[in-house]
């Protein structure tokens, strides 16, 4: 039996090391910046369907907030966990490839950079934007390609797995009123716990869309 290239087995590995270390500080800068890309994905979606984005907020407890100006709101409710998701999948595709690792790591700190300091208006937020630019940047900058290759794969990992674990804590698991799901059934009048269920089908879709594409990829 052939094995699988290991731009299939690091995610895989980085995957079941994230669910051990979840509730741990390893674990905890990452999902904070899952929780910014899911803010930036929210406003992503007011820019794109005639909106604006006022404001990000991101706190020490991993919440966030984006304030948003017009706009489609049906998707702007819709693309935080999916956005979160999709930016969790294009950064496992991107770093399939070790040589342009880099290069993407370096643009992630420069648009985080540029989100913290036009858009994110919390102390915390804005510090630990600053911080986590600084950090991509200088990884893409000074260290090997493997180590860009690895951050990728974690962000990636983080993100997609956040999805799913966000998802169902906060709409199945139990019901949080101003959560994002809870937002969509009452502009739609659909429960809660359809959303939730869609996106975690979406989630679990889009992880294994990914995984089948790095393993038959050409290398």
């Amino acid at each position: 039996m052939k094995r699988p290239p290991n731009r299939v087995l690091l995610p895989l590995a980085l995957g079941v090391a994230a669910l051990l270390l979840w509730d741990t500080v390893v674990a905890y800068p990452f999902r904070v910046f899952v929780a910014l890309l899911h803010e930036i994905s929210h406003g992503l979606a007011a820019v794109l369907t005639g909106g604006r984005i006022v404001s990000i907020g991101l706190s020490v407890d991993e919440g966030g907030v984006c304030v948003t100006q017009g706009g489609w709101r049906f998707v702007v409710l819709s693309a935080g966990y999916l956005g979160s998701l999709l930016f969790g999948a294009l950064f496992l595709l991107l770093g399939g490839k070790r040589r342009r690792a880099p290069a993407v790591i370096g643009l992630i700190g420069l648009f985080t950079l540029g989100v913290a300091l036009v858009y994110v208006r919390t102390l915390f937020g804005f510090a630990y934007g600053l911080a986590a630019a600084a950090a991509f940047i200088l990884v893409g900058a000074r260290l090997r390609p493997a180590v860009s290759q690895m951050l990728l794969a974690a962000v990636g990992v983080t993100s997609c797995l956040y999805a799913v674990w966000d998802i169902a804590y906060d709409v199945l698991l139990r019901s949080v009123p101003r959560s994002d799901a809870a937002a969509l059934a009452g502009l739609t009048g659909i429960p809660a716990v359809v959303w939730g269920v869609l996106w975690v089908l979406a989630s679990v879709w889009v992880m294994v869309a990914v995984l089948h594409r790095l393993a038959f990829a050409p290398r």
